[in-house]
């Protein structure tokens, strides 16, 4: 790394998360000194890059710092010899999201950006792309760490192991960094009071607390989550319900906000239905609040990141991001929750697999820390949701239909039957322009007449 600060590079720059993220390395400059910063996004996005990086320079002037921020739409342009890539990129913008979770909702069935039909779609788009950034920055930076955090992360971040044979990568999410600044507080205690242990998958994994002497208090917390009297850290974009307290208690582990798809799926749906039904699915409601964030964005003489970016369910992206950049730069080992290697963290799953567990993030990256056999529930759903990733990401590189209906029947929130594959048929033609790899199917598709029912997305497909 270049001795005057490192060079990053993020794609998708002009993404409405950006100035957390500009924020993040602000506040970390002196543990990391940035060189410069490249955002990165395409012609589609050429407006919102112009008016989010503005705001990214504004925030640098602001600060103590001389950082130059550039901005392309020439992916190549800014790899070269870059330090750290991140990714936070949408394929198919975000009304490739709304046709994600209304198609699947018009026929009753679970609609949700990274869980189930829609967020299997999502992979089928993001793996292709993320794996011609891989082959870039094989070229332009053969040395440079990729910082994913581009959903659904942790097929997307298996998906550069496994096919992009590419070792330097490491998977984000915020929902950990929620749920561990949260849950000390139930407690009466600090974030540096607590130890956290995650093991499972990227929005499926479980969680136990210990307290510094190595007294097991995930019990003590669950009786909080119990009683409903402390904020849980659930991400905007989930509707809070309680989950059974027999089952926490049975676990003993603290299960992720995104487990209620899973363990209260009818509510869930319910829930998904009623907006569905009201014209207001979550990806409409994003692109609302993020047509206001960009509208603050403009302002001239805005130079801080504004409140109302919580409202977009990514709060904390930058402690994620950020705070694993500067560790992997200062060699700190810190504990962090990431996408990587299992190398048996997870016994119940193979060692090649990508797995979301506590992990001393350093120079070398993420070292998996060991959780130990799960208990069998836990131990089934893991091992049904890795096969059912598995099945995706081959689908997304082979466009072999076979194995993307296999993943579909997998998939615990995709009842099986004819519904479910006139959703799948239904969503490969509505993502067309993005799923090359199965364009015979397509073709096949389309001859036959299959056409999405829903109004809404028969709109966005003019």
């Amino acid at each position: 790394m270049n001795k005057e600060g490192v060079k990053i590079v993020t794609i998708g720059g002009g993404s409405s998360y950006t100035p957390e993220l500009m924020n993040g390395f602000i506040k970390r400059y002196e543990k990391m000194p940035i060189r410069e910063i490249w955002l990165v996004d395409i012609e589609e996005g050429k407006e919102k890059l112009e008016i989010v990086g503005k705001m990214a320079q504004r925030m640098w002037d602001a600060s103590p710092y001389d950082v130059k921020v550039y901005l392309t739409l020439d992916r190549r342009e800014a790899l070269k010899d870059a330090d750290f890539v991140t990714t936070q990129f949408r394929v198919g913008l975000l009304n490739a999201r709304i046709k994600d979770e209304r198609i699947p909702l018009s026929y009753g069935l679970m609609g949700q950006e990274t869980n189930g039909a829609g967020g299997i779609f999502k992979a089928l788009r993001t793996i292709p792309v993320i794996l011609s950034i891989v082959e870039d920055m094989k070229e332009l930076c053969p040395d440079a760490w990729l910082i994913n955090f581009t959903n659904p992360s942790g097929m997307v971040t298996e998906s550069v192991l496994r096919y992009g044979h590419w070792e330097k990568v490491i998977g984000l999410c915020n929902v950990p960094i929620g749920l561990m600044l949260k849950e000390p507080a139930m407690l009466n205690l600090t974030q540096d009071d607590v130890v956290f242990k995650f093991a499972g998958l990227n929005h499926f994994h479980w969680h136990k607390v210990f307290d510094r002497k190595g007294n097991d208090i995930t019990k003590d917390i669950i009786d909080k989550i119990v009683e409903g009297k402390a904020d849980t850290g659930t991400p905007a974009n989930i509707q809070d319900l309680p989950f059974y307290k027999e089952q926490l208690y049975q676990m003993d582990m603290i299960p992720c906000p995104y487990h209620l798809y899973y363990y209260r799926y009818q509510e869930m749906l319910a829930h998904l239905l009623e907006d569905y039904n009201d014209n207001k699915c979550r990806g409409q409601v994003v692109k609302q609040v993020e047509s206001e964030l960009f509208e603050l964005y403009k302002d001239p003489d805005l130079k801080e990141m504004p409140e109302q970016l919580s409202k977009r369910g990514g709060a904390h992206y930058s402690d994620a991001a950020c705070e694993t950049i500067v560790s992997i730069y200062t060699n700190s080992n810190t504990h962090l929750v990431v996408t990587t290697r299992n190398n048996g963290a997870l016994p119940d799953l193979p060692a090649d697999c990508a797995v979301e567990v506590s992990s001393f993030i350093g120079a070398a990256g993420a070292r998996a820390i060991s959780f130990g056999p799960l208990k069998p529930a836990q131990r089934g759903w893991l091992q049904v949701m890795k096969n059912m990733e598995l099945c995706v990401e081959e689908a997304a590189v082979t466009g072999d239909y076979g194995l993307l209906l296999q993943a579909f029947i997998l998939n615990p929130l995709i009842p099986s039957g004819d519904d479910a594959r006139q959703v799948l048929d239904e969503l490969l033609i509505a993502h067309e322009k993005y799923l090359p790899k199965f364009a015979d199917k397509i073709n096949e598709l389309k001859k036959k007449g299959v056409m999405p029912k829903d109004s809404v997305v028969r709109e966005l497909m003019k």
